[in-house]
Formats: structure tokens, sequence, C-alpha cells
């Protein structure tokens, strides 16, 4: 797994083209030849760009799912609703469908965000909205989701 770092902005031409940034180009160098998966996000109102490796990797988790048990057929279903197999062209260029656009609330001025093995692409008022997150009080959210974990090999605590 490789980890991809950092959050740039960038505008969408008329067209649903995007440029990507220059360092976030460097860090998908490797996956460029291979294409990406670009999807709905599960939980937010934004876009998820799948390096073809990583989304191979969640494709064999989700095909242990028993397809005989109808909750799994039905996530399996939304998982994959709207995914569209994308490529980065000649001039760093992603071209974002319509229906993806759409979804997205993508306006002009967009936010790529790392999140940690792929990319998160939000329209930028929106991923303002959910990092100034009123109603989430991130310290707590930080001591929730990490305050278990001891892992002394690395000295994180």
């Amino acid at each position: 797994m490789n980890t991809i770092v950092g959050t740039y902005e960038c505008k969408v031409d008329a067209k649903g083209r995007v440029l990507l940034p220059s360092p976030l180009k460097k860090q998908l160098a490797a996956s460029l030849q291979n294409g990406f998966v670009l999807k709905r996000s599960v939980f937010q109102p934004c876009l998820e760009l799948y390096p073809m490796e990583e989304w191979d990797l969640m494709m064999q988790k989700i095909n242990k799912l028993n397809r005989f048990v109808k909750k799994n057929n039905d996530f399996i279903r939304r998982f994959t609703a709207g995914v569209k197999v994308v490529e980065i062209d000649a001039l760093g260029r992603l071209l974002v469908p319509k229906d993806l656009v759409v979804f997205a609330g993508i306006a002009k001025d967009v936010v790529f965000s790392s999140a940690v093995n792929i990319v998160e692409i939000w329209d930028k008022d929106l991923y303002e909205k959910s990092i100034d997150g009123q109603d989430i009080d991130f310290a707590d959210l930080a001591e929730d989701v990490m305050g278990n974990l001891n892992d002394d090999d690395n000295g994180i605590s």
C-alpha cells in the first residue's frame, strides 16, 4: 500500500476535466499505467479515486462476501454504483464523468485530499464545510478512534 499525502486545490474546466497537481501526479506515477477507479464516497458528498491496485485489493475483500445474503448483495450494488474506470491523460488531466460531478456537487473549484491510500475529490465549498464540521469535536473523535491503539514498534501510543 502506498500512502498518498497532501491536499491540493484545482479548477475544473467546462468539460469536467481537472489538471492533477504536480506533487500528486508524482505520488501517483506508479499507478498511471494501470489507471484508476473513480466512485461515489459511502459517507460523504465527494468522490474517491482509487489507484487500480488499491481497487483490486478492495474487490478481493468484497468478493469474500456471501452473495446469497441479501444485505451483502445490497451493499455490493450500492458500493459499486456509479463506479468508473478512469485514466489521467497525456496532459495530466482527469476527466470526471458528469454523473459523478453531479453526485459530488462539483462546481468550479475542487480539492484533492489524500485519504491514506486513495484520494478524495471534493467541491471546494463542501470540503471546507466538512473540515469545519461544527457538529464534530475532532479531539474527541481522535481519542475515540486512535486512543485505544498502542503500537510500541513505531512510537505511536
